[in-house]
């Protein structure tokens, strides 16, 4: 098996994937169009390999598979800050919905929050 043959396998094996994730809910939308494109990349880089060589001439690079590896790992770093921000985001919302729940059940008790 080729490594183009297994770039495509690995497009196709994506985006099944990513539909079922999605059927099953465990994938929001927003982050799955996000996969179905990069799976669109490997499987553009996977059928026409001139693309990846074009680039890397372009780009200066020696080995496309340099360029590869190199794209990857920026897109790795993007999701992974990405992910970052929303793991901060939904931290904040979670303390201050646990603030929110807080103050409802003492003025539920009825006592009187003095702070």
């Amino acid at each position: 098996m080729s490594a183009y043959t297994l770039g495509l396998l690995g497009a196709v094996i994506t985006v099944v994937v990513i539909f079922e994730m999605l059927r099953r809910r465990r994938l929001r939308e927003k982050y799955a169009v996000f996969w179905v494109l990069l799976a669109a990349v490997m499987a553009t880089i996977a059928l026409v390999p001139d693309v990846l060589v074009t680039a890397a001439r372009i780009t200066g690079v020696q080995v496309p598979a340099n360029l590869l590896f190199f794209v990857g790992s920026l897109v790795l770093v993007a999701v992974n800050i990405q992910l970052s921000s929303e793991v901060g985001r939904l931290e904040e919302r979670t303390r201050t919905l646990a603030e929110q729940v807080a103050l409802l059940r003492l003025e539920s008790s009825g006592t009187t929050w003095r702070g």
